[in-house]
């Protein structure tokens, strides 16, 4: 997934700081994150789901909100208004790149400005909001103990999420009188609405606000146990996958080409692109991509040949070894091999040079309470591993045209 680091210029004339991330192939689609009330681009669901998205062919752009992350101007002079604005000039920075949004994204805060500013972008035919509030104004609850000194002070430094933000006495305004329903009722596009029931930030009820507020299409999936800022990686990837299937059907997303059923016990390899080196890899109900880096001329989108060999070593010793264990009733509670390969298939291609000796450094990691002789024995074992004696005896290929 290549990220361009870039700017633009946010609603006040500040330069905001932006990642784009842009497919290995084709480019289908962009869509635009907005990150949640005080975050940045770079949190964890955003990233995961900026690579997901990338990995199907959708360009992300994430980007910091005036006076966070690594963009300029003052938070305290910023507003709910404000983060609408910043997300239309983040729009139309797309569209001068000929990248219009088609899909925009918002977590929390971040979803209930693009569920405002989405009306406002023609391109948009998809919305997502994440842990978003129905009323903007449900954030202050975060900072509610000082709304008496903002209101008296015109402003006050609050901390939140450990780290402290000057608000505005114009933030609380602002935020109070901002009404999202009349906006939900005509965005013009389809939305999807994730949230966590246990978020104990945002209340699922929102969601359900939100859902009710909008025309079909509509679609409500939960995020069950996740927390607000889904900060686990499970959650983000699950998120980020609920978002790539269920976006296709309104981005109208060219599909994959369809593979033939492969007959059992054969492994089919087939060319992906021409114009590289990808490869879909199927074997029975199995699939995976080969690749090669793009220093040799591919995309980088799956194990390289030589790769697919060490894996299939690292795959089997791990396995030999739980086999081994398990028949025996030792406490081996976890395996992990690491493998190094000293050559490149693509370097060795290119020199068409004579046989080489290839070397493989395979190092074992064993978890649980193992005696030093059972750890020895083990290590014995691994040497047992079928595709080791493969790699360590001579072999033939025949080869013939089909």
């Amino acid at each position: 997934m290549p990220t361009e680091k870039l700017t633009f210029t946010g609603h006040s004339g500040h330069t905001l700081a932006a990642r784009l991330d842009t497919p290995n192939g084709p480019h289908q689609a962009t869509a635009l994150f907005a990150h949640c009330f005080t975050c940045s681009k770079d949190i964890t669901a955003a990233r995961r789901i900026a690579a997901r998205l990338s990995s199907m062919g959708i360009a992300v752009l994430r980007f910091d909100f005036t006076g966070l992350g690594h963009s300029e101007g003052e938070f305290e002079n910023t507003s709910f208004t404000s983060n609408v604005n910043d997300l239309i000039a983040a729009s139309k920075a797309l569209d001068a790149r000929g990248l219009a949004p088609s899909l925009i994204i918002g977590h929390s805060l971040g979803g209930a400005a693009v569920l405002k500013a989405a009306p406002m972008m023609d391109s948009v035919k998809a919305v997502v909001t994440i842990g978003a509030p129905f009323d903007p104004e449900h954030v202050t609850h975060n900072f509610a103990d000082a709304i008496p000194q903002i209101v008296d002070h015109g402003v006050a430094e609050v901390s939140l999420g450990g780290r402290p933000f000057r608000i505005s006495k114009d933030f609380v305004e602002d935020v109070s009188q901002a009404n999202l329903k009349s906006s939900i009722a005509k965005l013009g596009a389809a939305l999807l609405v994730l949230h966590a029931p246990r978020d104990a930030t945002v209340g699922v009820e929102n969601a359900s606000d939100i859902f009710l507020a909008a025309k079909h299409p509509k679609s409500f999936v939960t995020l069950d146990d996740a927390d607000h800022l889904i900060t686990r990686p499970a959650d983000a990837e699950y998120a980020a996958d609920v978002i790539a299937a269920w976006s296709k059907r309104y981005l109208k997303l060219e599909e994959p080409k369809a593979i033939a059923a492969v007959p059992e016990g054969i492994m089919r390899v087939t060319e992906a692109d021409a114009n590289g080196f990808l490869q879909d890899v199927q074997s029975g109900p199995h699939h995976m991509l080969a690749d090669e880096p793009a220093k040799y001329g591919g995309t980088n989108k799956g194990l390289t040949p030589y790769g697919l060999v060490s894996a299939g070593l690292g795959a089997c010793t791990s396995m030999t070894i739980r086999m081994y264990a398990r028949r025996k009733g030792w406490p081996l509670t976890g395996v992990s091999v690491d493998i190094t390969h000293a050559k490149e298939h693509a370097a060795d291609a290119a020199a068409q040079t004579g046989a080489k000796v290839d070397h493989f450094d395979r190092s074992i990691r064993l978890e649980g309470d193992l005696t030093d002789e059972q750890r020895e024995r083990l290590l014995e074992i691994a040497d047992k591993c079928p595709v080791h004696r493969t790699l360590e005896r001579a072999s033939t290929v025949s080869t013939h045209l089909a």
